[in-house]
């Protein structure tokens, strides 16, 4: 009889917390849908030509639009450092399991010698297991992260087929990119802009309105440069606690595609998941990961951490920075923590 209750007691708190988490149904913006801005999956195979960056550095290439991230794009970067202000760019992982953590595979920190009868700390030596993907760190995708099927074979940028062994990607590796970085990084904070402490879930930001923020912060995004893209999901999180963001989540649409490209932007940085989810696109879920990584080559960082450098920037007025990134070459690996800071 206990056994019954407990199972009773058991299937009905499973009830509660799936009519809890189906409560967050996310619907497209219908602004999506709209003709100026619609984009479909024809759009999209039409751009994975016009918008290719395969072969622009040669054949064997395997850092991709980080090749803009030139010598002099340093030296222009490194003069924009007035203040002195540093502050990170980085979220790392915790082990709160939540709606947004700990989706793709368990975080746990665990002292590594222990007494073998006490189970105490016999030396201050830890470890510790998370994913690289998880939703609470900030990570840079490898190029090998996203694929596309030509023929009846899946390929990556630049044309390497998509080669997975047990201990990762052939090509196009996160260790394959390079592992140093200084350039300009930009600022977009969308938010401040439309006097808000974030976007709702879902909010799509379009074309039109990076060229407002250019107006507003009197910069202009150009080739080689780091683009940081705002929504407030970290404020929000701070303030209303965890959700989907992946499923829900402000972000860039579709159709800015062809304007990053035309930019030259070197590696795109957003506070979730770059993409607005859902995408307003039938069909697919996330073009921008798509075609940034598979055609354009443009490296993206999910789960940028930007509260700081948002409240730093508006204090400053300055919406432009020298940022530094290092990327740990993990062999094979399909991303890297995001280990980056803004120096004002």
């Amino acid at each position: 009889m206990q056994l019954f209750k407990t199972v009773v007691v058991l299937i009905a708190l499973t009830i509660i917390v799936f009519k809890t988490v189906s409560a967050q149904n996310f619907q497209a913006h219908s602004s999506t849908q709209e003709p100026s801005v619609l984009v479909t999956l024809e759009t999209l195979e039409r751009w994975e030509d016009e918008l290719s960056n395969w072969g622009r550095w040669g054949p064997q290439d395997q850092k991709g639009t980080l090749n803009l991230i030139t010598p002099e794009k340093a030296r222009q970067a490194a003069a924009l450092v007035q203040e002195g202000e540093t502050v990170t760019l980085q979220h790392f992982v915790t082990l709160e399991q939540s709606l947004d953590s700990q989706t793709f595979g368990p975080t746990e920190h665990r002292m590594s010698r222990l007494d073998p009868v006490t189970g105490e700390p016999t030396f201050a030596l830890d470890e510790i297991q998370f994913s690289l993907h998880d939703g609470m760190l900030s990570h840079v995708d490898a190029l090998c992260h996203y694929r596309k099927e030509i023929d009846g074979q899946y390929v990556i940028f630049n044309g390497y087929p998509q080669n997975l062994t047990a201990t990762g990607c052939v090509d196009l590796a996160i260790d394959r990119m390079g592992t140093s970085y200084v350039t300009r990084g930009v600022l977009v904070d969308i938010p401040l802009m439309r006097g808000v402490e974030w976007l709702d879930p879902s909010t799509p930001i379009y074309v039109s309105d990076l060229e407002a923020w250019e107006e507003f912060a009197g910069v202009k995004i150009s080739s080689g440069d780091a683009l940081f893209v705002r929504t407030g999901r970290w404020a929000k999180r701070d303030a209303e606690g965890p959700w989907r963001y992946g499923q829900g989540g402000a972000g860039l649409h579709a159709s800015v595609l062809p304007w990053l490209r035309e930019r030259d932007v070197a590696i795109l940085i957003g506070d979730a998941v770059n993409d607005v989810q859902p995408s307003g696109v039938e069909g697919i879920g996330r073009p921008i990961h798509q075609l940034t990584q598979v055609n354009l080559g443009l490296p993206l960082v999910d789960n940028g951490y930007l509260k700081d450098v948002a409240e730093v920037a508006a204090r400053l007025q300055r919406w432009e920075f020298m940022t530094s990134i290092q990327i740990n070459p993990i062999p094979g690996g399909t991303a890297s923590p995001f280990n980056a800071l803004a120096t004002f």
